[in-house]
């Protein structure tokens, strides 16, 4: 097969999109093991706001930057997708394995959208979808209950998984707020903007703590870590992920994020050891097949292509209002 067509299929480039994050999870684990949570989250986010901005000026259409002020609604929506989601998931880092983080953020996220636009009428409330919101809940209640009498002596793990649902909440709010922030903007441009925004606001919560880094004693272990989130994580990822969603729609795409998990605990296994116990694991079946009956309501969205430039994060595909995520966990 020419390897130049391979990259170009929009289900290779989505697939890789999630390797990218699928493995951050793990890479992240391996920052916050050496500088404080928010030092972590700005390594990250600070690399990875240098990173889009070379990307938005490399491939960002510089015809449709629309008004201002779709610029500042993209930077605002940064204060709740990527500082208060960071500020909550590098916490989270802290106190609990990757490998929870993996399984609970990506898939409580579309849970928590469905649910909220199930309440508010903006949804059908089918019975696949109640069944699936039902048994996604109930998997994350068993799966919480499984770090709090986690095998593996660690005692916070359950305030880290808490704190995981937390980011889960923001990645959620933020899905929701997504066709109002993307009117008028190309997605890439407004990720940079937001996570431009996020960064400096991370920058401030950072300060105090970067003084207490011993900077010259850093592994360059660290430094690897950190370029692989900014660049792949961040830039690479994106940056395939919106050329994918122009190709299959957004219903196709947010699919894909299922295998976030999958790839997360690979990841967490191999390279860094962590865990489940029998019963966290059985509460991750449980949350990952009430997610996917809850987005797909039991049958698989069609291809719909979607113009680029159109909004990659909506509330809720047109045929089957799935929720479509749309940037680096």
């Amino acid at each position: 097969m020419d390897m130049k067509r391979g990259l170009s299929n929009p289900y290779a480039q989505l697939l890789t999109t999630m390797v990218l994050w699928g493995s951050a999870f793990s890479s992240s684990k391996a920052v916050v093991e050496h500088v404080p949570p928010s030092v972590g989250a700005l390594l990250r986010f600070g690399g990875g706001a240098i990173a889009l901005l070379l990307a938005l000026w490399l491939f960002g259409d510089r015809k449709t930057r629309g008004p201002a002020r779709t610029g500042w609604r993209a930077a605002g929506a940064g204060v709740l997708g990527v500082f208060a989601y960071n500020g909550f998931f590098f916490w989270g880092l802290s106190l609990a394995p990757s490998l929870d983080a993996g399984i609970l953020i990506p898939v409580m996220s579309p849970v928590l959208t469905s649910t909220f636009l199930l309440l508010t009428g903006k949804q059908q409330a089918g019975w696949p979808r109640i069944a699936g919101l039902s048994l996604g809940l109930t998997g994350a209640t068993i799966f919480l209950f499984g770090a709090d009498g986690s095998s593996d002596g660690n005692a916070n793990r359950l305030w880290g998984d808490l704190l995981f649902l937390a980011s889960a909440v923001c990645w959620a709010a933020y899905t929701l707020a997504g066709p109002r922030v993307l009117s008028g903007i190309e997605p890439l441009r407004a990720t940079t903007y937001a996570t431009c925004a996020g960064a400096l606001l991370l920058t401030v919560l950072a300060a105090p703590d970067m003084a207490k880094v011993q900077w010259t004693e850093l592994p360059s272990s660290l430094w690897l870590n950190t370029a692989y989130l900014a660049v792949g994580a961040a830039a690479v990822a994106n940056l395939l992920y919106y050329r994918g969603v122009s190709s299959v729609g957004p219903a196709n795409a947010s699919l894909m994020m299922f295998n976030v998990p999958a790839v997360n605990t690979l990841c967490a296994t191999l390279f860094i050891g962590e865990t489940l116990g029998w019963l966290q694991g059985t509460g991750a079946l449980v949350l990952l097949a009430g997610a996917a009956l809850a987005v797909t309501q039991g049958r698989l969205p069609r291809r719909k292509p979607t113009a680029i430039g159109q909004p990659s994060l909506t509330a809720a595909d047109t045929s089957h209002e799935a929720t479509d995520q749309h940037r680096t966990v």
